[in-house]
């Protein structure tokens, strides 16, 4: 018996991304295309959404074209295609404030959202930092962060301090400090809902963004595989290969079920198709009685 469907929605893309970004220690090893994505959970009278993609005007317009990004296209576009609406989304879980996951709350009037407490404050006090320090801000919109202070006015936002079981029935919020960035948050669905779960599925964020991140090049240890953290990180690249360890030990180390959203070999493990618009859907399980929205 499964809960839960799971699909991974792809929003927009980066045509050509340095590898050395996604890869840690992947200097001068060419580009990989990076999908934009954020994903759809919808079970138990739910629909959740892991990260919300940014809006394509102003400072978000502003970063995106700075980043390279391509084929943009609104939730409401791509919700479409799994036939679902914005305002369908009740809870939104923000696994970090990036301008890319986190910068299109405005466009879910009827939804929740959870952050990490420690996420949002740290973003609030790196902005009143001196401009010499704004490296850390490179892919923040402080738009985004103001956004996320009047969701807290409205009571539209959760801070949360660590880990949070069942946030909603048999989905539970993890935490991985000073990883990718301050308090990034990651996403496990229990499908059969057991405590110990033998149908579990992470939705990583971008504690991974690859599944070379999980199973990479192990090379320099004289191994076939390791864990790679990813390239760009604000804090400990040892943290993140610990988060990594932690999502796999929830799926007991079934590194499929460890989904990368930036990974655009998602269509090699999971159904898939195109858009009319050139955009991926994946569908990663599906709930009893649900109909797939790939094929």
């Amino acid at each position: 018996m499964s809960d839960y469907s799971i699909w991974v929605l792809e929003y927009s893309y980066v045509a050509k991304y340095h590898k050395s970004g996604v890869l840690y220690g992947a200097h001068n090893q060419g580009y990989v295309k990076l999908p934009y994505c954020y994903a759809v959970i919808k079970g138990n009278g739910h629909v959740a959404m892991v990260d919300v993609g940014y809006n394509d005007k102003d400072y978000g317009k502003h970063l995106g074209d700075k980043f390279g990004v391509e084929n943009w296209r609104s939730p409401k576009e791509v919700l479409a295609g799994i036939g679902l609406k914005p305002e369908d989304v009740d809870t939104v879980f923000i696994t970090h404030a990036h301008f890319d996951h986190f910068g299109n709350v405005e466009d879910f009037p009827n939804a929740k959202f959870y952050i990490q407490e420690r996420e949002i404050a740290k973003w609030t006090w790196a902005m009143s930092l001196p401009d010499r320090l704004r490296w850390m801000l490179v892919a923040v919109d402080p738009g985004d962060i103001v956004r996320g202070v009047e969701l807290a006015r409205q009571k539209r936002l959760v801070c949360i301090d660590g880990p949070l079981s069942n946030v909603l029935p048999n989905i539970d919020l993890h935490v991985a400090y000073d990883s990718h960035t301050f308090a990034s948050m990651w996403v496990e669905v229990r499908n059969d809902g057991k405590t110990a779960s033998e149908d579990a599925w992470v939705l990583a964020g971008d504690l991974v963004y690859v599944f070379d991140n999980i199973e990479g090049p192990g090379g320099v240890v004289d191994l076939d595989k390791i864990y790679v953290p990813v390239g760009l990180a604000l804090g400990s690249q040892q943290n993140l290969v610990m988060a990594t360890e932690a999502m796999m030990k929830q799926v007991n180390y079934e590194a499929r079920r460890v989904i990368p959203i930036h990974e655009e070999r998602l269509k090699d493990a999971f159904p898939s198709r195109i858009r009319p618009d050139g955009l991926r859907i994946s569908e990663i399980c599906l709930a009893d009685g649900e109909t797939s929205k790939v094929r």
